[in-house]
C-alpha cells in the first residue's frame, strides 16, 4: 500500500471516528445516567403504595358527598375552611388534614381533623409560603374512612 493511498477512500477511517464517537457518547450517557439520584416522593413510597386500594375505596365512598365537602380559602385572613358532610362528622370523627408542597416534602404540614358542631374547621394557613399546595383531607366516622384532595393556591403577602 502506498503512502497516503488511505486519502482516496477515507469510509474506513470515517466509520472507525464514528464508532469512537458513538461508544464514547453511550459510556458518557451511562455514567451521568448512573450517577441521577432516584429519590421517590415519599421516603416510604413503597408502604404507600400497598395501602393504596384502601385509598381507592375512601375515594369511592367520598364520591357521592362531595358536594357537601367543601374547601375555602381566605386570602385576606389566610385561612383556609374545610366543611365536612353531616353525615360524616360526629363526636367520634378523627383523621388528618395534610398540606403537601409537591415542590418541598420539609414544608409539609399535618393538623388534625376537629370540625366545630356545624362541620367546619378553620386552619391558618400564616407562615405558608406562597405557591401550590395541595391539601389532602382525610377522616373517619362512624367506622367509615373518607378522603379528598383538592390544590390550594396561596397568593404571597402584599405589603
Amino acid at each position: 500500500m502506498k503512502k497516503h493511498e488511505w486519502l482516496k477512500n477515507p469510509w474506513p477511517v470515517g466509520l472507525v471516528i464514528f464508532f469512537i464517537i458513538f461508544i464514547s457518547y453511550i459510556a458518557g450517557f451511562i455514567t451521568f445516567a448512573s450517577r441521577q439520584r432516584m429519590d421517590l416522593v415519599r421516603a416510604d413510597y413503597y408502604d404507600q403504595e400497598i395501602r393504596f386500594q384502601k385509598q381507592i375505596d375512601r375515594v369511592q365512598r367520598t364520591a357521592p358527598i362531595m358536594a357537601a365537602a367543601l374547601m375555602a380559602y381566605d386570602p385576606k385572613t389566610k385561612t383556609v375552611t374545610i366543611s365536612f358532610p353531616s353525615a360524616t362528622t360526629g363526636a367520634e370523627t378523627s383523621g388528618a388534614i395534610d398540606f403537601y408542597r409537591p415542590s418541598n416534602a420539609d414544608m409539609d404540614h399535618s393538623v388534625a381533623v376537629a370540625p366545630n358542631p356545624a362541620g367546619a374547621q378553620s386552619i391558618s394557613v400564616r407562615g405558608f409560603q406562597s405557591g401550590l399546595w395541595k391539601v389532602r383531607v382525610q377522616w373517619t366516622s362512624k367506622g367509615q374512612d373518607y378522603y379528598f384532595e383538592k390544590p390550594l393556591a396561596i397568593a404571597p403577602e402584599r405589603s
